[in-house]
C-alpha cells in the first residue's frame, strides 16, 4: 500500500517561499506519477504540477508556472514543490497524489489513486 505524508506547510507573507514535502512509501516500481494538488474552501482541488519518478516529466498549472517548481529525490523517495513568490490566492490545503505508470496530468485527478493527508498553506496579503 503506498503511503504518503507531506510536510512543510505554513504561514507566509505574500512574495515569501514555502517548501513543500512528500515522503512516498510502500512503491512497488520506478515509474509512478506524483503530484500536488491544492483545494481551496468551496472550491473544487485543482492540480498545481506533477512529475514522472521515471523520466522527470513534468506538468504545471498556468497559474503556477514561472513560481513553483516539483522535483524528485528518487532515492529518497521523496517530491518537493518549491513555491516561491506566493500569493494570498495560493492559499489552500495541499495534498500529494500518485499513481502507478506512465504520468497523467494535472486534469486527471481521478487517476491518482493515492493521497496524503495535506498540509496547509496560508499566505497573507
Amino acid at each position: 500500500e503506498v503511503q504518503l505524508v507531506e510536510s512543510g506547510g505554513g504561514f507566509v507573507q505574500a512574495g515569501g517561499s514555502l517548501r513543500l514535502s512528500c515522503a512516498a512509501s510502500g512503491l512497488t516500481s520506478d515509474e509512478y506519477g506524483i503530484g500536488w494538488f491544492r483545494q481551496a474552501p468551496g472550491k473544487e482541488r485543482e492540480g498545481v504540477a506533477c512529475i514522472s519518478t521515471r523520466n522527470g516529466k513534468t506538468y504545471y498549472a498556468d497559474s503556477v508556472q514561472g513560481r513553483f517548481a516539483i522535483s524528485s529525490d528518487n532515492a529518497k523517495n521523496t517530491v518537493y514543490l518549491q513555491m516561491n513568490s506566493l500569493k494570498p490566492e495560493d492559499t489552500a490545503v495541499y495534498y500529494c497524489g500518485a499513481h502507478q505508470g506512465p504520468l497523467w496530468g494535472l486534469g486527471y485527478v481521478w487517476r491518482y489513486n493515492n493521497w496524503g493527508q495535506g498540509t496547509q498553506v496560508t499566505v497573507s496579503s
